[in-house]
């Protein structure tokens, strides 16, 4: 992390987990749990949990946030969200393009860049998601496949929209498998990401993007993966459920 020119962000993403009063208890589980934060605590809740989680962190430092957002304004598409309904139920924050939507929901780089032009119209900082396959990895076209994700991601979105996004590095083979990237190979990537976004904007813009790492952050790894230079927070699964270990987590990134 590099305080001195962003924000260092520690995002948990509960996935389709908690029930609205499960959801409840564990924010106040969080809120006792919790250090004074010098970072950005949110927490990305299924859309049923946000009424719950809205008025469970009043007062507190978390911040609301959800797991994807539509990209037309409204209209016929049953089941999903637009990022007007979000911003009025007090939602700040909106995953786009998680590898779990990529993969089971037929998400594409250009829906990516779609939902997150939307959430950015609505005044919603997208977190927007990229990363390679085990098998793209062992192939070697990680570089040339996260580049091309970030380019497209951004497509269409100016410098001063651009700087306030947040970029979650997910290697998908250390999702939710217990694998997790070294720090220095988790470092490499988010600064290729970095180095992209310079290329697409200019250094101002690159300095001041926060990147995340997502795959599979934990209590154990946590202080060793924000030491790095161009790792600025984790999106955060599993750990995010467990109030002990995601305290754990924001003390490192608080540092």
């Amino acid at each position: 992390m590099n305080k001195d020119l962003r924000r260092a962000i520690i995002a948990g993403n509960w996935k389709m987990n908690k029930t609205p009063s499960e959801a409840a208890k564990l924010i106040e589980e969080l809120k006792a749990a919790m250090p004074e934060p010098d970072c950005e605590v949110v927490v990305c809740v299924p859309a049923i949990d946000i009424p719950a989680v809205a008025e469970a962190i009043k007062g507190s430092d978390i911040r609301l946030g959800a797991q994807n957002v539509h990209f037309e304004a409204s209209g016929a598409f049953t089941g999903e969200i637009s990022a007007s309904m979000l911003a009025e139920m007090g939602v700040e924050y909106v995953i786009v393009g998680h590898s779990e939507r990529r993969q089971y929901f037929g998400e594409t780089n250009e829906t990516v860049n779609l939902r997150a032009k939307a959430a950015i119209n609505a005044g919603l900082t997208p977190i927007i998601c990229v990363g390679e396959t085990l098998e793209q990895r062992e192939q070697g076209i990680t570089d040339d496949l996260v580049s091309m994700q970030t380019k497209i991601a951004f497509n269409g979105i100016e410098k001063e929209d651009a700087i306030n996004c947040v970029i979650a590095y997910e290697p998908v083979w250390a999702i939710g498998t217990g694998k997790t990237a070294t720090a220095e190979q988790a470092n490499e990537v988010c600064q290729l990401i970095r180095d992209t976004i310079g290329v697409l904007y200019d250094d101002e813009t690159a300095d001041g993007i926060s990147i995340q790492y997502g795959g599979s952050m934990n209590a154990k790894n946590c202080a060793e993966l924000l030491a790095m230079e161009d790792i600025d927070g984790g999106l955060i699964g599993g750990a995010s459920l467990k109030a002990p270990d995601f305290s754990v987590i924001i003390e490192a990134a608080s540092k």
